[in-house]
């Protein structure tokens, strides 16, 4: 039995998370990992994978990177997690509310699910109203049902949850005013990402602001991504825009488990104790949401972007990441079927077909190549340790990689791809 079997023999789905499933990757993609360094990642058998998915985003300046690792450690000797609040917790909720422009308080926990749902419950209890707008262009928010629901994953989820949920499109206003004019005094909150690969056009994120203003929904930005990869203080701060609630986490504790919902004290309080005699909301409780090992790291992964410039890093990377991809493309006449594009901060990669349709199968192959070639890649995950060193690498495997692309364009991507190609992770049938 293989590891691909143990995994998903005593692991639902065969990780903990979907999108690093075997079924999203090649089949020479390496099945488990061993450990980490900067930004390459080693299998058992001791091959080295220069790497783009850095811990799903969540690691912005690099592996086992010693000053983070080092302040979570003093935290670990530090007890980890005390009867009371620490200091570090302390320390890290004056960070991100002096940081991020909409906090004024802040709630920290482990993964992004949670505080996501958090700022679901709050905008409920602050306006009283049930229904929640969600961008339907933007591609995961939470797994739980209030999200779930509005995928094709709908099995275990009641009808009368989905049905709470509504969608509309980005940078389409008129499809946010037509939920608000179809559900009068109903909506509870908007969410969205401020930004995923293309900007937002018409001053997108200030109307939506202004219809919930009007309309008395609560405005949420998920900057799980954007966050720290944008601008250190948020894509609020770059677009100018502050809502009523940001949720935060990937790469704030460069790997670490952490994720925050920040926001306005008015709302945020709700999930207080101090107002003697009104109506308590119970927001988020969890034993391990400020485990002081995290919140070290976050303290201090807040420290080294400010002092390293790693957001202004990150950008000029990708700048030339891009450029030379594109141009790549453009050398073996694939400009239209290979395409890098998006932020230079957070890049995606576009493949097509034959008929210039987007597919699975040119990216499977794509990604195929260019682990043969030694860099993994199954989304583009910028770090403070990508440098010219790997530059050079991946746009000499990118090149490697198109020449296959090319053939298989004009032959058929049968010949080359081995295995089955990877799957969308929201999908009705396994």
């Amino acid at each position: 039995m293989d590891n691909k079997e143990k995994l998903n023999r005593l692991i639902p789905g065969g990780a903990h998370t979907y999108s690093r499933g075997h079924d999203q990757y090649p089949e020479n993609a390496p099945q488990i990992l061993v450990r980490g360094d900067g930004c390459y990642v080693w299998d058992p058998e001791g091959r080295r994978f220069l790497d783009y998915g850095m811990g799903l985003r969540a690691v912005g300046i690099g592996y086992a990177y010693k000053p983070v690792a080092d302040a979570a450690i003093e935290q670990i000797r530090n007890g980890n997690n005390l009867t009371r609040p620490s200091i570090i917790e302390l320390k890290a909720a004056e960070v991100i509310t002096s940081l991020i422009p909409c906090a004024e308080m802040v709630k920290f926990a482990k993964n992004g699910s949670t505080v996501t749902t958090a700022a679901v419950k709050l905008a409920r209890a602050y306006t009283g109203k049930k229904y929640v707008a969600v961008c339907a262009d933007h591609p995961f928010f939470s797994y739980d049902d209030w999200f779930i629901g509005t995928t094709p994953v709908v099995r275990g989820i009641p009808a009368e949850h989905r049905s709470l949920t509504l969608t509309f499109r980005y940078n389409d206003i008129e499809s946010l005013r037509t939920l608000f004019g179809d559900h009068p005094g109903q909506i509870a909150a908007v969410i969205l990402e401020p930004a995923v690969s293309v900007p937002p056009k018409d001053d997108f994120l200030r109307k939506i602001q202004e219809l919930c203003r009007k309309y008395g929904a609560v405005y949420i930005l998920d900057e799980m991504i954007t966050g720290f990869r944008w601008h250190l203080e948020g894509a609020q701060r770059f677009y100018d825009v502050i809502p009523d609630l940001a949720t935060f986490g990937k790469a704030m504790a460069n790997g670490f488990s952490v994720a925050a919902l920040v926001g306005k004290r008015e709302i945020m309080d709700l999930g207080g104790i101090s107002a003697e005699g009104t109506e308590r909301v119970f927001l988020i409780s969890t034993t391990h949401g400020a485990e002081m090992s995290g919140l070290g790291a976050f303290v201090k992964t807040v420290e080294e972007y400010r002092e390293k410039d790693v957001v202004k890093h990150i950008w000029q990377y990708g700048e030339k990441l891009i450029g030379g991809a594109n141009a790549i493309a453009r050398e073996f006449g694939i400009g239209k079927y290979f395409d890098m594009e998006g932020f230079p901060c957070s890049p995606v990669y576009i493949t097509k077909n034959r008929e210039g349709q987007v597919s699975l199968e040119y990216r499977t192959l794509f990604a195929q190549e260019m682990i043969r070639n030694g860099v993994l890649i199954p989304w583009v995950a910028l770090s403070y340790s990508h440098g010219e060193k790997e530059l050079h690498v991946t746009l000499d495997a990118i090149r490697k990689a198109l020449k296959v692309y090319a053939s298989a364009l004009e032959t058929g991507y049968e010949r080359y791809l081995v295995g089955k190609s990877i799957k969308p992770v929201f999908r009705k049938l396994n």
